[in-house]
C-alpha cells in the first residue's frame, strides 16, 4: 500500500503539472464502486469546470482543491497510481481527468480498492479527517512527548498502534517496521510502556523514516510507480523490512518475520529485545 511517503512523493511530481489548471473532463469508469456511497455524476458534476487551485495531501490522502472550496479526496489505498499522460490502454483504468492544457491524468488501480470521496466547504473537509487522522509525522506535532501521551495505557502491541492513522497519519507496513528498528523497540511491545527515551527515538525515527523513504522517491515493492511511470528506489535502503533471514546490518543476528496487528513484521530480536512475558503470580 502507498504510505505517506509515495503519496507525498507524487503530490510534489504532480503539483505543478495540475495546480491552476481546469479540469474539463472528469471520466469515471468504475461507476459500481470508485465513488461509493456517492452516485459518479455527483463527482463529476462537482469537479468539471473547476480549477486545480492546489493539490495537498493529509496522511495518505490527496486533496484536490477546487474553485468555490470544493475538495476532492482520493485514496490509492493498495493498488491505486495517478500517472500523468501515460498510453490510453494503460490498464486498470478507474478514472481520467482532461485537463484544461490536454493534459490527461488517469488512476489505475489493480485491486479497485481506492476512492474518490467529496467534501463541500472547508468545515465539511475538517470534519470528514477528525475522525480518521491524527497528526501529521512530518511537521512540529510529532515529538516524544506527544507520542507518550496518545500512547499512555495502550495495551496493544507498538506496531498496531504506529499503523492506526487516528494516531499518526501516513504510516505504513514498511514504515512502521523502519522505525522500530532505528529506535530499538520491538514491535510487540505494548505501546503504554515504552520508556521515556523510547517515545523520544520512535518518534523521531518516524520522521526519519519517512523522510528518507520521500527522498529515495518512495519503495516499490508491487504496484508504487510515479506519475512519470518511474519506480521508488526506498526499498534498497531497508534495514530490516522484507529481510527475513538476512544478516541484521548492525548486529549480524538473522533477521526474523511475524504477525504483529494482521501484518507481516520484521524485526531483529537483539537490537529490538522482545518484550519479557510477565508470569501470573
Amino acid at each position: 500500500m502507498p504510505e505517506l511517503p509515495e503519496v507525498e512523493t507524487i503530490r510534489r511530481q504532480l503539483a505543478p503539472h495540475v495546480e491552476g489548471r481546469v479540469v474539463e473532463r472528469l471520466e469515471v469508469l468504475d461507476r459500481a464502486r470508485l465513488t461509493l456511497p456517492l452516485d459518479p455524476e455527483a463527482v463529476t458534476d462537482a469537479v468539471e469546470g473547476r480549477t486545480i487551485e492546489r493539490l495537498g495531501r493529509r496522511g495518505k490522502y490527496f486533496i484536490f482543491e477546487l474553485t468555490d472550496e470544493v475538495f476532492l479526496l482520493v485514496h490509492l489505498r493498495m493498488t491505486g497510481n495517478l500517472l500523468l499522460d501515460p498510453a490510453p490502454d494503460t490498464p486498470y483504468q478507474r478514472a481520467v481527468f482532461t485537463l484544461s492544457d490536454g493534459q490527461v491524468l488517469r488512476f489505475c488501480d489493480p485491486r479497485r480498492f481506492g476512492t474518490f470521496e467529496l467534501a463541500l466547504g472547508g468545515e465539511a473537509l475538517d470534519a470528514f479527517f477528525a475522525g480518521k487522522l491524527g497528526i501529521e509525522p512530518l511537521g512540529d506535532e510529532l515529538d516524544g512527548t506527544v507520542l507518550r501521551a496518545l500512547a499512555r495505557h495502550r495495551k496493544a502491541p507498538v506496531k498496531a498502534f504506529l499503523l492506526d492513522q487516528r494516531h499518526v497519519a501516513g504510516v505504513g507496513n514498511i514504515y512502521a517496521d523502519e522505525a522500530l528498528f532505528r529506535a530499538g523497540v520491538h514491535p510487540l511491545r505494548p505501546a503504554g510502556t515504552l520508556r521515556r527515551e523510547q517515545y523520544d527515538a520512535l518518534a523521531q525515527a518516524v520522521k526519519d523514516v519517512l523522510n528518507a523513504g520521500i527522498d529515495a522517491g518512495g519503495s516499490t515493492i508491487d504496484d508504487f510507480r510515479h506519475p512519470d511511470g518511474v519506480s521508488g528506489a526506498f526499498q534498497n535502503d531497508f534495514l530490516v523490512h522484507l529481510r527475513r533471514d538476512e544478516p541484521c546490518l548492525t548486529c549480524g543476528t538473522t533477521i526474523k518475520k511475524l504477525v504483529a496487528a494482521g501484518r507481516g513484521t520484521y524485526v531483529c530480536e537483539s537490537c529490538q529485545p522482545r518484550p519479557r512475558v510477565r508470569r501470573p503470580r
